[in-house]
């Protein structure tokens, strides 16, 4: 029952999430509101993947409409008891390999959002701009106190810190549906298969 209502129900949360993650990305092109820093590439190398506004974001509003159209074709599919059966089963296998689909594209959000959280921003700093906290492996964030190296953008450290976090969250949800999704539709195509082969075999 869980998977049932994972999968069926919350593909719809799939579109807010990826509405969201389009937002998100385009925030983190303007540091505090500011467009200077975009327009002079003076952003972490990051945020040019498009993770995203592509990959988390349009990619996804794609495959959860798909997907919601394949469950509607399956739930009102109408035609005889064999060919039903046949249709049901080829439906959950397109909709199993769409929400594989879902899992890539949410999964290169989730890993790029995640190297840019680590990487920590591009700023300017005493020696001129730079990626200041690049070797720390993370490791700055739980070091506020080095955070004023960066001078230009202002408060960057927070805005990039705030934004990927939301990014990986998102795109960790996104993976879940669609994890949930392809262990749903792989067991009832199994349950499907399983009760032709029972009405195939002579009595």
């Amino acid at each position: 029952m869980f998977l049932k209502n994972c999968s069926e129900y919350s593909i719809l949360a799939l579109i807010p999430l990826a509405v969201w993650s389009i937002v998100v990305n385009i925030l983190l092109y303007f540091p505090n509101g500011d467009n200077t820093y975009a327009a002079n590439n003076q952003l972490t190398n990051y945020v040019w993947y498009f993770q995203g506004i592509c990959f988390g974001g349009i990619m996804m509003i794609i495959l959860s409409t798909v997907l919601l159209l394949v469950d509607f074709y399956k739930c009102n599919s109408r035609c005889c008891a064999g060919k039903r059966r046949y249709h049901i089963h080829c439906s959950r296998l397109g909709s199993a390999l769409f929400a594989l689909l879902g899992i890539l594209f949410s999964g290169y959000s989730l890993i790029i959002s995640s190297l840019g959280l680590s990487q920590g921003p591009y700023c300017r700093t005493d020696t001129g701009w730079s990626y200041p906290f690049a070797s720390t492996g993370g490791g700055y964030l739980g070091a506020s106190s080095t955070w004023s190296q960066c001078i230009e953008p202002s408060y960057v450290v927070e805005w990039n810190i705030i934004l990927f976090s939301i990014l990986i969250a998102l795109s960790a949800l996104q993976v879940i549906i669609c994890i949930c999704k392809v262990v749903y539709d792989v067991a009832g195509l199994l349950c499907v298969k399983h009760k032709i082969l029972a009405l195939s075999d002579p009595i």
